[in-house]
């Protein structure tokens, strides 16, 4: 039998600038499923993007899934994209295990937690504190060199990693510091500095973009702390479910937020297109 995708609509032109197009994945000319494909809003046409790629039960573990992905990447090479990404939600094991074994490499995940009515409490001589103007500088460049960082070490091309950092952080912190429903804090213990953090409130929830506990003070729980503290941030701005993303290979990070009730909503995964 010849799996094969049939397209269902022309090439789409997008407002955000990005191209896509649907397709019937097809057994013998019979539909059995469909595939989104489109180029990738941030990184734009050298990435190609699966956004849906749904077989229908009754012709699901016949390889199907497997021949329309790589059909998928040879439309991705005849437009010239250089890499492919894919989003399988939740803990979906098979679409996981059909990425991995068509080389795919997970690269992020994003995390999600409910939350109560009363902000934790922090262990004791932990307080947590707005970050002063002063150490705002030093903070965003740090954040913004470990941000091009992580994606440079996830097979993103270093222009394109450090353009989307400082993008990223130009709109996400307009007004520094004084951006509206964002809160940049300072953890001490006993004193004494040891982590940042940085949440922002949106409209159904709020989001920890970065934690950091710094690196003479790691290992006494203090990453721990951070989190309570920005749960208990999330809380008082009248939010009750807290998200997150985790970059691959965060060993330490994965470890906690599992630890502390968060769940897995979405994988991320690339591949280079050779």
């Amino acid at each position: 039998m010849t799996t094969t995708l049939r397209p269902t609509e022309p090439l789409q032109r997008n407002d955000d600038g990005t191209r896509s197009r649907r397709y019937q994945v097809c057994v013998n000319g019979r539909p059995v499923g469909a595939l989104h494909l489109g180029t990738h809003p941030v990184f734009g046409d050298a990435v190609a993007r699966i956004s849906e790629l749904r077989i229908e039960e009754p012709d699901r573990r016949r390889g199907r899934g497997t021949v329309a992905a790589l059909a998928a990447e040879e439309v991705a090479r005849g437009w010239g994209c250089r890499r492919i990404e894919t989003m399988v939600s939740g803990a979906a094991g098979p679409a996981l295990r059909l990425a991995t074994a068509l080389g795919y490499v997970a690269r992020n995940r994003g995390m999600e937690k409910a939350l109560g009515d009363t902000p934790p409490e922090l262990p004791p001589g932990s307080r947590a504190r707005p970050m002063t103007e002063a150490e705002y500088g030093p903070w965003l460049a740090k954040g913004q060199e470990d941000y091009s960082r992580s994606w440079i070490e996830r097979g993103v091309p270093e222009a394109e990693a450090r353009a989307k950092s400082e993008r990223d952080h130009a709109t996400l912190l307009p007004d520094g510091p004084r951006t509206p429903d964002v809160f940049l804090s300072v953890l001490e213990h006993e004193g004494t500095p040891v982590g940042t953090l940085w949440v922002a409130a949106h409209e159904d929830r709020a989001y920890v973009y970065d934690v950091e506990t710094g690196a003479d003070h790691r290992g006494k729980g203090h990453g721990r702390t951070l989190m309570l503290v920005a749960e208990g941030q999330a809380i008082s701005a009248g939010h009750r479910v807290l998200g997150l993303n985790v970059f691959a290979g965060n060993a330490p990070a994965e470890r906690l937020y599992e630890s502390l009730g968060y769940e897995t909503k979405q994988h991320i995964l690339y591949k280079a297109l050779l």
